[in-house]
C-alpha cells in the first residue's frame, strides 16, 4: 500500500486473475485518456508474482462486505463477480495446499481429514437438508389428513387418528368412526364453522408472523434462484409459520394445495441448513445449486416422486442447470423421498395416496377423447390465468387490508358451497384417489360405478369442475400457505372421469358398433379411471406450461407404465393449446405480475432495435476526482443506485471502471468510525502514485487497511481505485437488444454500460430491458381497461354493502360491539352514482399493471 501523510489509501486484495479485458490507463492528458484500453494484459498476465495470501483482518472486513452485499433486499446478484470470487478462493487454496506440502514435507491426518471434510460438504449439506425436508412432509401429511377428516367426524378409539387409520382395512367407513351428530344440518354447522376457524388460524399467523409464508412462493423462489435477493423470503421465521400454516389452510376447505408450499418450505429448509457453513454462506453460486436441490426435493415429497422432482427444477425453476446441480437435486430427492418412505405416514408402504395400478391397456379409438383432454387442459390453464389475475388486482387494489377476513369469508362460502357435493366436500387428494381408482374391485364411492346412477354422477362431476375452478380463482392468492398444483389436478380428474362415463355409456349403448371394434366382448373395455389420471395430468401441465415432468409425476404417482404414450399425447396437446392462448405458466404470469426483474430463457424475443433505445442515457457518473466525502454522501444519500461509472471528467465522459455502492458505502463508513478523515476530504478514484496500473479489484471481495492510524489521522484524501472495477462489462451503443438480453440471461451481471470510442454513453438493466418489452408489448396489443376496472369498482361496492348489513346485523343482537372498519363503511349514493365513471382507487395499482417504477428495490 503506498501512504501518504495526506491521504489515505484503501485497498483491496491483490488478486489479478478475472477474465481477459482491457486494462485501465489515468493519465492527466486527454489523448492519452481516450486510449486507456490499448493495454491489455494485467499485471499478473505479464508474469509478474501474485501473493494471494491475506491477513487475518482483510479477510474479515471482506467477510463483513460480502455479508452486506450478499443480502442487500431486493437487489440482484451479480453472477460474474461472484465467479470470479470463487475462482479466486479456489486458486487460494490450491497455493496454500502447495504451500502447507513444501513447508510440512507431508501431509498430516488432520490435515487430510479436512480436505476431505471440504471436498464433502456439499453432500454433507444436501444429505442433512434431504433428511429435513422427508421427516416435516411425513409430519405435513399425517396432521392435513387429520385435520381435514375432523371437520366431519372423530375416532372413539383415539381422538388423534383420521378415518382411515381409525377405520383401518374397512371399506365403507366403520363403527369407531363417528359423525359429529346424526343430524345433517348440525354437521354441516359444525362442517362450515371448522372450516372458518382453521382459515382464520392460518391466516392470522401468516399475517402476524411471516407475511412472507403467504402464497405459493414458485414465482418468487425462480427469481431467488435466479438471483434476486429477498431478504426473508427463505428464513426460519418463514419456514416455520409455513409448515405451521399449510396443514391449517389445506384442512380448512380452500381450493388450494400444498405442493407449491412444499416447494417453498424445502428451499427454506435448505437456505436455513445451508447457512451453517461458511463454504455456503459466503458464495451465492452454490446456495443456487443447494436451492435448486431443494424445489426438487419439494416437489419430490409433495408428489412422491423423485424423478419428477429434477425434473421439475430443470424445467420450471432454474435458469441454470449444470450437470452437478442435477447430481446433487437427484441425491437431495433420493434422502427426502427415502425418509418419507421410511416414515410411511400412509401405512401403505407408497409414497403419496394414490395406490392405483392400471392392468388394461388403452385403445387407438380413445384418442379422439385423449385430445379432447388435451385441449381441455390448455383452455382451462388459460382461463384461470386469466382470471386469476384480474382476481388478484382485485385483491390488491381493494382487499390488501383484510387478508384475514378475507380468507375466512372465502372458507366459509367454500364451505357452504362444497358440503352438499360429495367430491368436494372431502380433501382434494382423498377425491382423486377415488376418481382414478378402477370400478372392479375397488371402493364404490357413493356408487360411483353404479349403472343406475350414471348421469347423476356425471351432473356432480361437472358441477364439482365448475365449482372448483371458479373457488381457485378465488383462493389462490389469499393470505395463506396455498399451491395450484392439487386444485389444478383434481378438477381434471373430475372432468375427465366425467369424459370416460360418458365414453364408457356409448360403449355400453353400441357395442357392436365399428368404432368399438377393437373391444373384446364380455371384457371391461373403457376404464373411466386412467381418463380421470389423464385429465389430471392436463390440467397440471395448462396450468403451469410444463411438459416432461407432468409425465413423470404422473408416471410415479401411479405407475401407471402403460399409459406413458396416451399421457404424452395429452400433455403435447396441451402444450400446443396453451401456447395458443399466451406464454408462460401461472408463476411467469405472477412474476410479471408482481414486478420482478426475471429475464426468462425460454422466452425469444425480436425487438429490431439497438440497446441505445432502452438505456438510460447520460446515467449518474461518479468523476475520476474532484469528489469530497461530503459530496459522495450525498449522492449516496439522494440516490438509490446499486452502483455508478466512474469517468475521467464530466466533459470528456471517458469511461474508466464502474464502482458498486455497497464498496463504497462500507469503506466511508468505516472511515469515518475511525475518524481519520472529514467531510472536506478528497476523493480519487484513479492511482495517484502508479499510473497506468491495470488491477481487478472485482475478483475477490475488497479489503480495506487502516494501519498506522496515527500516520492517517490528518489524511486529507481517500483512494478508492482499488475499489474501482475497471474491466466493467461494456457494449457498443448499436449492439442489438436481443444480445445485451442474452448476455443478461447467460452471463447475470447487474448492470451493463454501453459506451461508444471509449466514452460513457449510458447503462442498461434488466429493468430497463424487461420496461421495453411490456412497452412494445403494450403497443402491440393495446388494451383499455377501463371497464373492468369500473366493473371491480361496482362490485367492491356492492360488497361494501353486504358487508355492513351482515355487521349491522350482527350488531344488532351483539348489542352493537361489532365494527366495521373505516374502510369498509357503505357507500354513500354521491359515491354509487359518480363511481362507474372513475378509473382509480384512491389506494389502489392499475389492474394487471407491471410496477417497474425507480423503487429503489430494482437493480441499477
Amino acid at each position: 500500500m503506498n501512504r501518504r501523510i495526506s491521504s489515505i489509501s484503501i485497498e483491496a486484495p491483490q488478486s489479478r486473475t478475472r477474465r481477459s479485458s482491457y486494462a485501465t490507463s489515468v493519465s492527466s492528458r486527454r489523448n492519452e485518456n481516450l486510449t486507456r484500453r490499448l493495454s491489455a494484459l494485467s499485471t499478473a498476465e505479464h508474469g509478474e508474482a501474485v501473493d494471494t495470501a491475506t491477513t487475518a483482518a482483510e479477510e474479515t472486513v471482506a467477510e463483513e462486505i460480502a455479508e452486506i452485499k450478499r443480502y442487500e433486499d431486493f437487489t440482484t446478484i451479480d453472477w460474474v463477480q461472484d465467479a470470479a470470487r470463487e475462482n479466486q478462493r479456489r486458486k487460494a487454496r490450491r497455493v496454500e495446499r502447495a504451500g502447507f506440502f513444501e513447508r510440512e514435507g507431508r501431509l498430516g491426518w488432520r490435515r487430510k481429514v479436512w480436505e476431505a471434510y471440504d471436498a464433502g460438504q456439499g453432500w454433507i449439506v444436501v444429505t442433512l437438508i434431504g433428511i429435513a425436508i422427508g421427516l416435516n412432509a411425513a409430519f405435513l401429511n399425517i396432521v392435513t389428513e387429520w385435520l381435514s377428516d375432523v371437520k366431519l367426524g372423530y375416532c372413539t378409539t383415539a381422538f388423534y387418528l383420521n378415518e382411515s387409520f381409525c377405520c383401518w382395512a374397512s371399506e365403507s367407513g366403520c363403527p369407531e368412526w363417528h359423525r359429529w351428530s346424526t343430524f345433517w344440518p348440525l354437521n354441516y354447522l359444525l362442517y362450515i364453522c371448522f372450516a372458518g376457524l382453521l382459515a382464520f388460524c392460518s391466516a392470522h399467523l401468516v399475517k402476524s408472523y411471516a407475511p412472507y409464508a403467504a402464497g405459493s412462493g414458485i414465482s418468487e423462489i425462480k427469481c431467488i434462484i435466479a438471483g434476486f435477493v429477498m431478504k426473508g423470503f427463505l428464513g426460519f421465521w418463514t419456514l416455520l409459520i409455513k409448515t405451521l400454516a399449510m396443514p391449517l389452510s389445506i384442512a380448512s376447505g380452500l381450493s388450494v394445495g400444498k405442493e407449491g408450499p412444499s416447494v417453498h418450505y424445502a428451499v427454506c429448509t435448505g437456505n436455513v441448513i445451508s447457512r451453517l457453513f461458511d463454504k455456503y454462506r459466503r458464495n451465492a453460486a452454490k446456495t443456487r445449486e443447494i436451492l435448486s436441490a431443494c424445489a426438487a426435493a419439494g416437489v419430490a415429497v409433495a408428489f412422491g416422486s423423485p424423478i419428477g422432482g429434477v425434473l421439475f427444477s430443470l424445467e420450471e425453476m432454474s435458469n441454470y442447470f449444470p450437470l452437478k446441480t442435477m447430481w446433487r437435486s437427484y441425491y437431495c430427492c433420493l434422502v427426502a423421498t427415502a425418509v418419507l418412505a421410511a416414515m410411511n405416514p400412509f401405512r401403505t408402504g407408497q409414497l403419496v395416496m394414490f395406490t392405483v395400478r392400471y392392468d388394461r391397456s388403452w385403445h387407438f379409438f380413445e384418442l379422439p377423447f385423449y385430445i379432447l383432454l388435451g385441449v381441455f387442459g390448455g383452455l382451462y390453464g388459460a382461463f384461470v390465468m386469466k382470471w386469476h389475475l384480474r382476481m388478484q388486482a382485485f385483491r390488491k387494489r381493494y382487499l390488501s387490508q383484510y387478508p384475514i377476513l378475507e380468507t375466512t369469508a372465502l372458507a366459509v362460502a367454500t364451505a357452504i358451497l362444497c358440503y352438499p357435493n360429495m367430491f368436494l366436500r372431502i380433501d382434494m387428494t382423498e377425491s382423486m384417489e377415488i376418481l382414478f381408482l378402477e370400478c372392479e374391485g375397488g371402493h364404490d364411492y357413493d356408487e360411483l360405478c353404479d349403472r343406475q346412477n350414471r348421469w347423476g354422477i356425471v351432473f356432480t362431476l361437472l358441477c364439482a369442475t365448475l365449482l372448483r375452478t371458479l373457488l381457485v380463482i378465488l383462493s389462490y392468492g389469499c393470505k395463506v400457505p396455498a399451491g395450484i398444483f392439487v386444485p389444478s389436478m383434481a378438477i381434471g380428474a373430475s372432468f375427465g372421469r366425467m369424459v370416460g362415463i360418458v365414453v364408457q355409456a356409448l360403449y355400453e349403448a353400441f357395442p357392436n358398433a365399428a368404432f368399438f371394434a377393437a373391444c373384446e366382448p364380455d371384457v371391461p373395455c373403457i376404464t373411466p379411471g386412467t381418463y380421470a389420471f389423464l385429465g389430471a395430468g392436463a390440467a397440471l401441465s395448462g396450468i403451469m406450461h410444463i411438459t416432461v415432468s407432468v409425465v413423470v409425476i404422473m408416471f410415479e404417482l401411479t405407475g401407471a407404465l402403460t399409459y406413458i404414450l396416451p399421457s404424452m399425447i395429452v400433455v403435447g396437446v396441451t402444450k400446443a393449446v396453451a401456447d395458443q392462448c399466451g406464454k408462460g405458466g401461472i408463476a411467469d404470469r405472477m412474476i410479471w405480475f408482481n414486478g420482478f426483474p426475471f429475464l426468462d430463457n425460454k422466452e425469444e424475443h425480436t425487438f429490431g432495435v439497438s440497446v441505445s433505445h432502452t438505456m438510460t442515457a447520460k446515467p449518474l457518473a461518479l468523476p475520476a476526482r474532484g469528489l469530497t466525502v461530503g459530496d459522495l454522501e450525498r449522492i449516496l444519500s439522494e440516490t438509490k443506485y446499486q452502483g455508478f461509472p466512474v469517468v475521467e471528467d464530466p466533459e470528456t465522459n471517458t469511461l474508466l471502471g464502474y464502482i458498486g455502492c455497497t464498496e463504497l458505502r462500507y469503506a466511508l463508513e468505516r472511515a469515518k468510525r475511525h475518524q481519520i478523515v472529514n467531510a472536506n476530504a478528497r476523493c480519487f478514484f484513479v492511482p495517484q502514485d502508479v499510473p497506468g496500473t491495470a488491477v481487478t479489484p472485482s475478483t475477490a471481495m475488497p479489503a480495506v487497511s487502516f494501519d498506522d492510524m496515527a500516520e492517517t489521522a490528518g489524511a486529507m484524501s481517500v483512494d478508492f481505485s482499488k475499489f474501482v472495477d475497471p474491466t466493467p462489462l461494456a457494449v457498443h451503443p448499436r449492439l442489438p437488444l436481443e444480445t445485451v438480453m442474452e448476455l443478461f440471461k447467460k452471463l447475470g451481471p447487474r448492470v451493463i454500460l454501453v459506451e461508444y470510442h471509449g466514452r460513457l454513453t449510458g447503462l442498461v438493466t434488466v429493468k430497463d430491458c424487461l420496461k421495453y418489452q411490456f412497452q412494445v408489448e403494450a403497443h402491440e396489443n393495446p388494451k383499455d381497461d377501463s371497464a373492468l376496472k369500473a366493473g371491480q369498482d361496482k362490485l367492491w361496492h356492492v360488497i361494501r354493502r353486504v358487508a355492513y348489513w351482515i355487521v349491522g346485523t350482527v350488531g344488532t343482537y351483539s348489542g352493537g360491539r361489532l365494527r366495521l372498519s373505516e374502510g369498509m363503511r357503505p357507500p354513500s349514493s354521491a359515491e354509487l352514482e359518480g363511481y362507474g365513471g372513475r378509473a382509480e382507487d384512491e389506494r389502489g395499482a392499475h389492474d394487471g399493471e407491471l410496477e417497474l417504477e425507480d423503487r429503489g428495490h430494482t437493480p441499477r
